[in-house]
């Protein structure tokens, strides 16, 4: 019997919330799936608010009540012959065992899954869950709370579970969000030297702060960026260098 491929295990994590892990999830989902060809599925497990999950009804509304988005989804999936990505609810201390069973009972083989975790290692499952995800990536921003919380805890992976071969993590990346353009360089100089000195990776492009990290389709928008049913606009991903941060991706992953 021929075995199935297994996916890309993708997680964007962090211990911190607010810092765009469920925003970058949808990003890339949605440009691998609808502009790249790839076959995506999502499971939601950041218990209670299930942001992504959310995110997909809202999406369904904004596109059915928006005449212009309609035309464009309508095109969309017409052109690339498949349905949208699946999102599903679930939870960290069970959601390794559902996505085996998707894996093994879905008719086309999926060739990402992203994870979508809880900020929190209390929550049950965590670590374990964590160290069967292949690529971790994990947004930071240029504060001391966000920067000694998502070190100390990246640290641990890297240090700890990767290097006694007891995850199946094969890199921890950190990336820099929510950068203001007017901010003083020593300040990531700084901060960069201390990732260095803990030995994590950290990938060279950085995302610029944009109020449309924090938006979705608007009822009126002719355009979208964070979404589940359309891939981001092109001009919007340029501006905030999530093109370039993109093609640092899939470098990394090896799709």
């Amino acid at each position: 019997m021929e075995t199935k491929k297994q996916p890309s295990i993708i997680a964007f994590s962090t211990q911190k919330g607010g810092v765009g892990k469920s925003t970058f999830t949808a990003l890339m989902a949605s440009i691998l799936h609808y502009r790249l060809g790839y076959n995506v599925a999502v499971f939601d497990c950041d218990f209670p608010q299930y942001s992504l999950v959310q995110m997909r009804e809202r999406d369904l509304k904004t596109v059915m009540q928006n005449e212009v988005l309609k035309k464009i989804a309508h095109k969309q999936f017409t052109s690339i012959n498949k349905k949208a990505y699946p999102v599903f609810q679930s939870k960290t201390d069970t959601v390794l065992e559902e996505l085996e069973g998707y894996v093994a009972n879905s008719a086309i083989s999926p060739d990402v899954i992203f994870l979508d975790l809880p900020g929190t290692v209390n929550t049950a499952g965590i670590l374990s869950t964590l160290a069967s995800v292949h690529y971790i990536f994990s947004p930071i921003t240029a504060d001391r709370v966000v920067l000694e919380s998502t070190l100390s805890f990246t640290d641990v992976l890297t240090n700890v579970l990767m290097k006694k071969k007891q995850t199946e993590i094969k890199s921890i990346h950190l990336f820099w969000n929510q950068v203001d353009g007017r901010e003083k360089t020593p300040l990531y100089n700084n901060y960069e030297k201390v990732i260095k000195d803990l030995g994590l990776q950290l990938m060279e492009t950085s995302i610029t702060d944009s109020k449309r990290f924090r938006k979705e389709g608007e009822t009126f928008a002719k355009t979208v960026f964070r979404s589940t049913l359309l891939p981001a606009d092109p001009k919007l991903m340029s501006l905030c260098r999530l093109d370039r941060f993109m093609n640092e991706f899939l470098g990394i992953v090896k799709l």
